[in-house]
């Protein structure tokens, strides 16, 4: 493992050298797109981050390579280069969609189509979903079956990481909790099929993955210098879906029979981990899907409505809105981390804890209004000035507002008038 983590080192520190390089480039040229109206942030930023990332994922193979001249074990990772290669080609592709994306704005056909070639390309040349757990057996599906899996579930997480890149350092922070989890269940599930070798594609992907995120996230988090934008979030979509389906050509299905169920159980992991490390990108991905076709939309236009948008508008702040997915990403990953290699009653408990106290931090500013308006109404009209009552109150204070202006006349509660103002106040001073 010790060499596992010195790659991951190395990747973090050359990915961060490249970021300032990218960030200063950016600058220089300003090779940053307008703000949008859908955007958090309120000035103009670079979005080249993911241009860095790929370098120093690069860089980072280039070294395990070099290593693997010296440490044979590793060798084993690179004496079929051809699924390194396909993944590697398959990034510079989504790269180079994403750069032109992020500088110049690809309509959602364009980058979908991208996505696939990219996934088939995975796919053709390799890495593939080759066994599913089913019943009490694994069910082998023929290699058109498992070219179509792979590619859908490959498309289906890059667009899941893609859909949450809307805070400052969210996607980096949950892929680096995610793909850290991930990186010790590859490990160990080669260890166990394994003995004599610990090294597998799946946890170099996973430790590199986790190092250029590390090295991202300095410039990334709030208030963030540079973006990672689509290069970066399709990027680590890719990468994450990879490095979750090379998992599944480690398992013997031939020894997962003979075992039992005791025995099969290791194998649901590779397809529960990745879903479960990605529940709320992939939730929010179904809501969005489902909300922009209702309304007669694609399925990837813009909109402000995702779940991160939502903690905002609810009253969390940007980094307790980023937290808040650090938290059900660590609780889940965790979680299904326990379930491998601990009893069962531990792994459901700490699950059931984490889960309830992840969903009453998220939901607290609803139950703090809640009592901030009872207050309101419980104290009697002539115990408080009139601005104890706008700060205990907002929404009354903004009714009384919109009344008044009513009253003035209709030309006031034009959108640039007082009630419009006044709404926009009390969206920003409510708790």
């Amino acid at each position: 493992m010790t060499l596992l983590l010195v790659i991951g080192l190395i990747t973090a520190v050359v990915t961060f050298v490249l970021s300032l390089v990218v960030w200063r480039v950016a600058l220089r040229f300003k090779l940053y797109p307008r703000i949008r109206e859908r955007d958090v942030h309120t000035r103009p930023t670079p979005r080249l981050g993911g241009v860095a990332m790929f370098l120093g994922i690069v860089v980072a193979f280039g070294v395990a390579y070099l290593f693997s001249s010296s440490f044979p074990l590793l060798g084993v990772v690179f004496s079929d280069p051809t699924p390194v290669l396909a993944i590697l080609g398959a990034a510079l592709l989504v790269v180079v969609i994403g750069v032109v994306d992020d500088l110049w704005d690809l309509d959602w056909m364009t980058k979908l189509a991208g996505q696939f070639v990219a996934a088939g390309i995975v796919a053709w040349l390799g890495v593939q979903i080759y066994s599913l757990p089913l019943g009490g057996g694994v069910t082998v599906g023929s290699p058109w079956m498992s070219v179509a899996m792979t590619v859908i579930a490959i498309v289906l997480v890059m667009n899941a990481i893609n859909f949450i890149d809307g805070l400052d350092g969210l996607v980096a922070g949950v892929a680096l909790i995610a793909n850290g989890a991930f990186f010790l269940y590859s490990y160990l599930i080669t260890v166990k099929t394994s003995p004599s070798n610990y090294f597998s594609l799946a946890s170099v992907l996973a430790v590199i993955l986790v190092g250029a995120c590390a090295g991202f996230l300095p410039l990334n988090w709030h208030p963030a210098r540079m973006f990672m934008g689509d290069t970066g979030a399709l990027l680590v979509g890719l990468l994450m879906a990879s490095s979750a389906i090379a998992v599944t050509g480690q398992i013997d299905p031939v020894a997962l029979q003979e075992g039992g169920a005791r025995a099969l159980f290791p194998a649901f992991i590779p397809i529960i981990l990745p879903f479960a490390v990605l529940i709320v990108p992939l939730l929010d991905f179904g809501l969005a899907v489902f909300r922009r076709n209702v309304a007669g939309k694609s399925p990837f236009s813009a909109d402000r409505k995702h779940l991160h948008h939502r903690l905002l508008d609810m009253g969390h702040s940007h980094l307790h809105a980023v937290l808040i997915f650090y938290a059900w990403t660590a609780v889940v990953s965790i979680g299904c981390l326990l379930f491998f290699f601990q009893p069962l009653w531990p792994a459901i408990v700490f699950l059931c804890v984490g889960l309830v106290v992840c969903t009453a931090i998220t939901l607290a500013p609803l139950s703090r209004r809640k009592s901030t308006e009872a207050n309101a109404q419980l104290t009697p009209p002539d115990a408080q000035d009139a601005d104890a009552a706008a700060r205990l109150d907002p929404l009354d204070a903004a009714s009384d507002t919109a009344l008044a202006s009513t009253a003035r006349g209709p030309a006031s509660t034009a959108p640039g008038g007082s009630a419009g103002r006044a709404d926009g106040q009390r969206r920003k001073d409510a708790p």
